[in-house]
C-alpha cells in the first residue's frame, strides 16, 4: 500500500512537472457547421501564427505551446460545454474562438466561470466587448462597429440613399445596427433581413428595389453577409435599371469572386492578402502560397493575429500564463500581425486595428479570384469606435 501511495504521488508529480513545462491553447472553433470553412482558415492561420511567432520553435520562455482544438459545431450549447471541458478537462490556459457569434455569447460566462481568457476570434458582435463582455474577454477579431465604421467611412456621402441586406441573427442584426450608427450624412430607408441560410433573395431583392427606385441622388444597397448563401446574384435581377448600386464589406475569396461581376463596386474590408505591406503578412502570404497553393484569406489572417496576441502576451509575462498575469499584460498592449498594429483597448479589450477601403478593379473577370484595389487603408484613428460594455 505504501508502495502503491508513493508510485501514485510520483506520477502526479511527474504529471504536474510536465504540465507546467507547457502553455495550453484550447481553440474551440467550427470544425464542422455552416462556418467549417471559417474554422479551417481560423486553426490553419493560428497555427502558422504561432510558428511565426516563436520562431519556429512552438515555445515561449522554454514552456512549450500545446494546441488542443474543440469542435463547437455552431451551436451556442455545444460550443459552451466544449470551452467548459477545454478549461476544466483539457487544463487549459487560454482559449481562442469561436467562429459564430452565437455560439461566442453563449461561451462568455464560461470563460468568467473558470477565470481564464477567451480570446475570441473572429465572431464579430458588438455585444461580445459590449453589454455582454466581462474582464476574461479579450478580442483579434473585428466587431460589428469596426465593420460597419469602416464601411460609413466609404459610402457616408451627401446625397446618398441607402437600404441594407442582411442575415437574421446577431451578426446580421448588430452589423447593421453599428452600421445605422456610424452613418452621418446618408439616409438609410430600408432594412431587410433573411435567414441565416438564405439562398433565394428575389422576394428581398424587389423589396429593396421598391423603396429604393424612387428616391434622389445616389442609391445603394449595402449587404453585410457571413456564411453559406450568394445575396449577390441580386446583380442579375438587373438593379443598375432603377440606378441602384450593390455594396459591402470583405469577404472570403470565395464569396468575392461574385464582386468580379460588379467592377467600380466600393465597400470596406478586414482584410485582403495584397493591401497590408510588413514583414508578418509577406511571410503568411509566401508560405501560405507554399503550403496551399493559394493566398491566405479574410480568417487567416485573423487566426494569425490571434496567435501573434498570445505569443507576445505570454513574452511579456516570462511565459507566466497565470491569468491576473496575462490580463495586465494584454490591457493596452500593442502587437505586430498581418495587418499592422493592433493594440487591445483597456476599456473593452477590443483590438484596434487598420481596415482596408477598397474598389472592385474595373479589369476583374467574372468567375476569377477576387480582384480588389486600394482606395486607402483607414486607421484606427479615424474609426471612433464606441465603448459599450459596463465596465
Amino acid at each position: 500500500m505504501k508502495f502503491s501511495s508513493l508510485l501514485c504521488s510520483l506520477l502526479v508529480a511527474c504529471a504536474f512537472g510536465a504540465q507546467a513545462k507547457e502553455i495550453r491553447i484550447a481553440h474551440v472553433y467550427d470544425k464542422t457547421g455552416p462556418l467549417e470553412s471559417y474554422g479551417s482558415q481560423t486553426q490553419i492561420g493560428l497555427m502558422m501564427g504561432l510558428e511565426y511567432a516563436t520562431g519556429g520553435t512552438m515555445t515561449v520562455n522554454g514552456k512549450k505551446l500545446v494546441v488542443i482544438e474543440r469542435d463547437a459545431q455552431g451551436k451556442p450549447d455545444v460550443g459552451k460545454s466544449q470551452l467548459a471541458a477545454a478549461y476544466g478537462d483539457d487544463k487549459a490556459d487560454i482559449a481562442i474562438g469561436p467562429t459564430s457569434s452565437g455560439v461566442a455569447l453563449a461561451m462568455l460566462p464560461v470563460a468568467e466561470e473558470y477565470k481564464k481568457i477567451l480570446l475570441v476570434e473572429p465572431a464579430v458582435a458588438d455585444s461580445i466587448t459590449g453589454e455582454k463582455w466581462n474582464k476574461y474577454i479579450f478580442r483579434t477579431g473585428r466587431n460589428s462597429s469596426q465593420d460597419a465604421i469602416s464601411n460609413a467611412v466609404a459610402l457616408d456621402k451627401p446625397g446618398t440613399v441607402i437600404a441594407t441586406l442582411a442575415q437574421d441573427y446577431a451578426f446580421g442584426r448588430d452589423g447593421i445596427k453599428a452600421f445605422k450608427d456610424s452613418v452621418k450624412t446618408a439616409q438609410i430607408i430600408h432594412e431587410e433581413y433573411v435567414p441565416f441560410n438564405a439562398t433565394d433573395f428575389t422576394a428581398a431583392a424587389q423589396r429593396l428595389f421598391d423603396k429604393l427606385k424612387d428616391q434622389p441622388g445616389r442609391k445603394i444597397i449595402w449587404i453585410l453577409w457571413a456564411g453559406a448563401g450568394n445575396p449577390y446574384k441580386i446583380s442579375e435581377l438587373n438593379p443598375k435599371r432603377y440606378g441602384i448600386e450593390l455594396a459591402s464589406g470583405g469577404n472570403t475569396l470565395p464569396v468575392m469572386t461574385a464582386y468580379n461581376s460588379m467592377p467600380g463596386m466600393e465597400g470596406a474590408t478586414y482584410y485582403y492578402f495584397r493591401f497590408p505591406q510588413n514583414a508578418a503578412n509577406e511571410w503568411l502570404v509566401a508560405n501560405h502560397y507554399k503550403r496551399h497553393q493559394s493566398p491566405p484569406d479574410f480568417f487567416t489572417a485573423g487566426g494569425f493575429s490571434a496567435a501573434m496576441a498570445v505569443v507576445a502576451a505570454l513574452k511579456k509575462t516570462d511565459g507566466d500564463a497565470g491569468t491576473n498575469k496575462l490580463i495586465s499584460a494584454m490591457e493596452g498592449l500593442s502587437f505586430e500581425t498581418p495587418k499592422g498594429t493592433m493594440t487591445f483597448r483597456k476599456e473593452d479589450h477590443q483590438a484596434l486595428q487598420p481596415m482596408y477601403h477598397f474598389r472592385v478593379s474595373a479589369n476583374a473577370k467574372p468567375g476569377a479570384m477576387a480582384d480588389l484595389t486600394l482606395v486607402k487603408e483607414i486607421t484606427p484613428k479615424e474609426m471612433n469606435i464606441p465603448i459599450k460594455n459596463k465596465r
